[in-house]
């Protein structure tokens, strides 16, 4: 893990879920995965929104023509955990439909313009994916 993550982590820990910085003030949640190929913990600091049944996610990587490692985990192991605030949760990843996609997508978008800069920078479709509880 980066030392950059690491920090996230350590602050967002230390002051009940929030953090300064360039995540000051913005939903941000600490994602626990399994690695796809290591099978070992993994943890990643990433924005989320509420959506109806749970959470949404964005495979951003700031625009990089690929996608997080934390989301190859995510569609190799779909049991996650989340540190939202003070709790941890348990959750099932999918990757959204194509409606709900767009629509999460958009809603993303207009709340923090700089998801639109990273879809501006990739040639690739940024993947959502919806964090539901475990039923």
């Amino acid at each position: 893990m980066s030392d950059w993550n690491d920090k996230i982590i350590a602050e967002f820990r230390a002051n009940g879920g929030q953090v300064g910085g360039h995540f000051a003030g913005q939903p941000l949640l600490l994602l626990h995965t399994v690695g796809a190929k290591s099978g070992l913990p993994r943890v990643n600091p990433v924005m989320y929104q509420q959506v109806d049944g749970g959470y949404a996610v964005f495979a951003s990587k700031a625009g990089a023509p690929t996608s997080p490692d934390w989301y190859h985990n995510l569609l190799a192991h779909p049991r996650v955990q989340a540190e939202i605030g003070t709790e941890t949760v348990e959750l099932v990843a999918r990757v959204a439909t194509d409606d709900e996609r767009d629509r999460i997508w958009s809603a993303q978008k207009a709340a923090y313009p700089f998801f639109a800069d990273y879809e501006r920078k990739t040639t690739r479709r940024i993947p959502v994916v919806v964090l539901e509880p475990v039923r």
